[in-house]
C-alpha cells in the first residue's frame, strides 16, 4: 500500500529511511510547538489552546502534503508571520486576534485560489530576487528585535527610545545562555539542536524555582477558546486590505523558495529547476493555512528544516506524513510546553533570524539600485515593528532607485502596479 501511494522504489528510498528522515525533520522543527503558543498568547490567545491549535495545524499540514503532493516538505505555524500576527497586527495596529485571525484565512483561501488558476506563477515570476531576499532578512531583523525584547536585553528609553537591558539580570542571562547552546549544539549537528536547547533552559528554570513544575504528559486543553473564533467580517474592511496581503505575500514566497530548495536537494526537480506538481504542494500549504486559521493560530507554511530529512534520506509524502503523525502525538505535552519560559524561547527566536539574515550574502552591495531596498527594508521592518511596512517601503524603493539610477526597464510592469498601489495605501490608509 505504501508503495503504491509513495512510489518508493522510483525515488529511491524505502520505509526504513522515510521514517528515520521524518523524525529527523520533527525534532528540528518541533521547538515551534513551544515557541508558537508563547508568541501568540502576547495578542491575549490562550496559550493551551494555541498549543493545541499548532500541533493539529502542523499535523493537518503535513499529512496533506504527504498524501495530495507527495513531497518529503513539513508545515507548520511560521516563524514571523506569528510575530506579524501578535506585535504588528494586534498590538501595532490595534486590530483583536479575532481580526487577525480573520486576515489569515482570507489569504489562506486567496492563496489557494492563486494556485488553483496558475497567477501564483506570474507573481512569483514578476518580483524581483532582490525583494523576495530582502523581505526574509527584514522578517529576520524583525523576529531579532522581538527576541531581544522578550529577553530584557534591549528595553524602552525616553530619549533614544531604546537601550541595553540590565544584562546581569537573570532573564537576560538565561536568553544568552540559551542561545549559545543552541549556537554550539547546532555547530555540532546535534539532532535537534534548539529543542535540545529549550528544554535544558526548562530544566535550569526548573532547579532555580523561577519555573513550577506543571507534569510532563496529559489530556490535551481545550480548543474551544480559538477554534472557529476568526472574525472574517472585520477581516474584510479596506483597512485590512494591507493585512491580508501581507500575510499572503511572505507566506506565498516563503513556501515557494522553499518547496524549490528542497525538492531541488531531494532531486524531484526537472533540469530546469522546475517542480513536478508544484501546484498541489502550493494547494496543500494554503489548505493548511485555512484549516490552522480555523483551528486558531497563525500562518501554516512550509518549513525549510525540511532539507534535514531530505539529506537522512526522505524522498516522498511518507516523511511529511511521519512528520505528521509526530505531532499529532504532541498534544498530549502541554504540561510540558506551559512550562517553557520566555529565555528559553528567545535564544530559539534570535537563532532563526540569523538564519534568515544569511540571505545578506546573496545581495549585489555594489548596485546602490539593489542594495538600497534591501537595506530598507532590514531596518524599517524591524523599526516600524511591522512586516507589512517593511514590504511597502521595500517595493516603492526598489521601483524609484532604478528610475533614478536609469535602470528603469529592470522594474516590471507589475511591480510598478504593485508601487503604485503600495503609495496610494500611505497616501490614504497609513495616518
Amino acid at each position: 500500500m505504501l508503495e503504491k501511494l509513495f512510489k518508493l522504489s522510483a525515488r529511491g528510498t524505502d520505509v526504513r529511511t522515510e521514517v528515520f528522515a521524518g523524525l529527523t525533520i520533527f525534532l528540528t522543527m518541533a521547538y515551534i510547538i513551544f515557541v508558537n503558543p508563547s508568541i501568540l498568547a502576547d495578542a491575549g490567545m490562550d496559550k493551551g489552546a494555541v498549543f493545541v491549535a499548532t500541533c493539529l495545524a502542523a499535523a493537518i499540514g503535513c499529512l496533506i502534503m504527504g498524501l495530495v503532493a507527495n513531497f518529503p516538505l513539513a508545515l507548520a505555524p511560521g516563524m514571523g508571520l506569528n510575530a506579524f500576527f501578535t506585535y504588528g497586527v494586534v498590538q501595532s495596529m490595534g486590530h483583536s486576534w479575532q481580526t487577525a485571525l480573520g486576515a489569515v484565512f482570507l489569504s489562506g483561501i486567496l492563496f489557494f485560489t492563486l494556485s488553483a488558476f496558475k497567477v501564483r506563477e506570474w507573481i512569483i515570476n514578476a518580483i524581483p530576487r532582490t525583494l523576495k531576499l530582502g523581505i526574509a532578512t527584514g522578517i529576520g531583523a524583525f523576529l531579532a528585535m522581538i527576541a531581544l525584547k522578550n529577553a530584557g536585553i534591549i528595553v524602552a528609553h525616553p530619549a533614544t527610545l531604546v537601550t541595553l537591558g540590565d544584562l546581569t539580570a537573570f532573564v537576560p542571562l538565561m536568553s544568552i545562555l540559551g542561545f549559545f547552546l543552541i549556537a554550539g549544539f547546532t555547530a555540532r549537528n546535534m539532532p535537534g539542536a534548539v529543542l535540545v536547547a529549550i528544554l535544558i533552559m526548562t530544566v535550569i528554570g526548573l532547579m532555580s524555582g523561577d519555573v513550577q513544575y506543571q507534569g510532563i504528559v496529559s489530556a490535551p486543553p481545550s480548543l474551544a477558546p480559538t477554534f472557529l473564533q476568526m472574525d472574517i467580517q472585520a477581516a474584510l474592511e479596506l483597512s485590512m486590505l494591507s493585512v491580508v496581503f501581507g500575510f499572503l505575500f511572505v507566506d506565498l514566497f516563503d513556501t515557494s523558495g522553499t518547496l524549490i530548495a528542497v525538492t531541488q536537494k531531494a532531486g524531484l526537480a526537472d533540469k530546469d529547476g522546475n517542480v513536478p506538481q508544484l501546484g498541489r504542494a502550493l494547494m496543500s500549504d494554503s489548505a493548511a493555512t485555512i484549516a490552522g486559521a480555523s483551528l486558531g493560530t497563525s500562518t501554516t507554511t512550509s518549513y525549510v528544516e525540511s532539507a534535514s530529512g531530505v539529506a537522512a534520506g526522505g524522498r516522498t509524502g511518507l516523511t511529511a506524513v511521519v512528520v505528521g503523525l509526530l505531532f499529532l502525538l504532541s498534544i498530549f505535552f502541554a504540561p510540558l510546553a506551559g512550562m517553557i519560559p520566555v529565555y528559553a524561547t528567545a535564544g530559539a527566536i534570535f537563532y532563526v533570524a540569523i538564519l534568515m539574515l544569511f540571505n545578506l550574502r546573496e545581495i549585489d552591495w555594489d548596485d546602490i539600485s539593489e542594495a538600497a531596498p534591501v537595506t530598507v527594508v532590514l531596518l524599517f521592518t524591524p523599526l516600524t515593528f511591522s512586516i507589512a511596512h517593511g514590504i511597502t517601503l521595500a517595493f516603492i524603493t526598489y521601483a524609484f532607485a532604478k528610475a533614478v539610477c536609469g535602470k528603469w526597464r529592470e522594474v516590471s510592469l507589475s511591480v510598478w502596479i504593485l508601487t503604485l498601489l503600495f503609495v496610494l495605501k500611505i497616501a490614504f490608509f497609513d495616518h
